[in-house]
Order: C-alpha cells, then structure tokens, then sequence
C-alpha cells in the first residue's frame, strides 16, 4: 500500500497514529495498519479532507464511517494474529475491512447494503491483492461456509449477540461487539472458552443498530 496516492495526506495519517497512540492505543500492528491503509479513499471525495480528523463521516444510505479512535478501539480489542481467520458484520465503507487484512490472514465481510458492498469491493480492489471476500447478506447469521472463525467483528449495535455468530467462533477466539441501544452502548469482547464464554467490558460506545436483511442470503 505504498501507492503516491498516500503522499497527499502522509502527514495527516501520521498525525492521527500519534492521536491513536496518545489515546491509549499501543498495539503496534493496529497503529502501523492506520499508517498504511488510506482512510480517505473509503470516503466521499467532497469529505477527503475531513478523512483524517477522529470523527465519524456519512458514506450514504444513511449509514457512517466509524471515527478512527472507534475503529483503533474495536482492532485492539480483537488481539488479532496474523494467522486468524476474521468475519466483519458489516462492510460499511470498507476501511475497517482494509485495517483487518493488514492484520490477519484472511477476512470474511458480510454487508446487507448491496451498492456499499459494491464501492467497498472497488476500493479494495484498487488497494491491491487483499485476502478480503465479501458478499451481500444478513451479517447476523454469520458465513458458515467458512466458519469457524478466530475472530468476529460486528459494526453495528446489537441488544444481544446473535447465538449464530458465538456458535462460529472458534474456541479461545474473540468476538467484539457493540452492545445496547441508542446512546446507552458499551463494547464488549467475548472469549469462547473451552467451558463457556467470558464477556468483557471495553468502554463506551456508539454505532447505529444492526439490521437484518430481509431478503438475505442463507447463512452458508
């Protein structure tokens, strides 16, 4: 990802990573994806500018890209290797995908919208080779196709953690979730471990609920 198209905006990338990491973020894998992974093409081009401020941007279809803190946050979280298998709930804009394939071996996106799925795949595209398969559905229900996975990431609020998506997680795999409604949101990770699951709390959070889609793909 070492691209020209980076140049223009190298110092506001370097900028945020030192925001990142003055916010408590030292996982040194996460900081150096957002060195690399170019924020403003996964954004309209009218906000390229604002690409790099730690706020939240619309990408349409009344839907938003995380503010990066959020975004660092939920990687952190993840306590991603570069050998894990993840599932995003979620394309969105396709950033944070970009962020989890700088991280792991291979990542699985699951997007209910199918013209976001459709810019993300672009952008992605465009970025290079990234181990990224993507496809249109209802993300609550998982991809079991390719399950189980040793981490899942769901970008959207949900009251419960669907059963479907812990039942696709491997044993001693993460999965980390927004959970609540409205303004009253806290992320959580989820530990599977051999005897149950452990649940822990990461902090505040705010995302738009989880929807599912009605006319969805089947889970495989």
């Amino acid at each position: 990802m070492g691209a020209p198209h980076l140049d223009r905006f190298r110092a506001a990338r370097r900028a945020l990573v030192e925001r990142l990491r003055s916010q408590g973020i030292d996982d040194l894998a996460v900081l150096h994806a957002f060195d690399v992974v170019p924020r403003h093409l996964f954004v309209p081009e009218a906000l390229q500018l604002r690409a790099y401020e730690d706020a939240p941007l619309p990408i349409g279809f009344g839907q938003t890209i995380s503010q990066p803190s959020m975004h660092a946050r939920v990687l952190q979280g993840l306590e991603l290797k570069p050998t894990d298998r993840v599932l995003e709930v979620g394309t969105g804009s396709g950033f944070q995908t970009a962020l989890l394939a700088q991280l792991s071996a291979q990542v699985y996106s699951i997007e209910r919208i199918a013209e976001l799925a459709r810019r993300a795949r672009f952008v992605l595209d465009a970025l290079g080779p990234l181990r990224v398969a993507l496809r249109v559905g209802d993300g609550s229900v998982g991809w079991r196709r390719y399950a189980p996975f040793d981490a899942i990431v769901v970008s959207a609020a949900v009251v419960e953690v669907p059963a479907a998506l812990r039942e696709q997680l491997v044993v001693g795999g993460r999965l980390v979730a927004p959970v609540g409604t409205g303004t009253e949101q806290r992320l959580m990770r989820l530990r599977r471990t051999p005897t149950g699951e452990v649940v822990e709390d990461l902090g505040p959070a705010r995302f738009l609920p989880l929807v599912p889609r009605a006319t969805s793909e089947e889970a495989g």
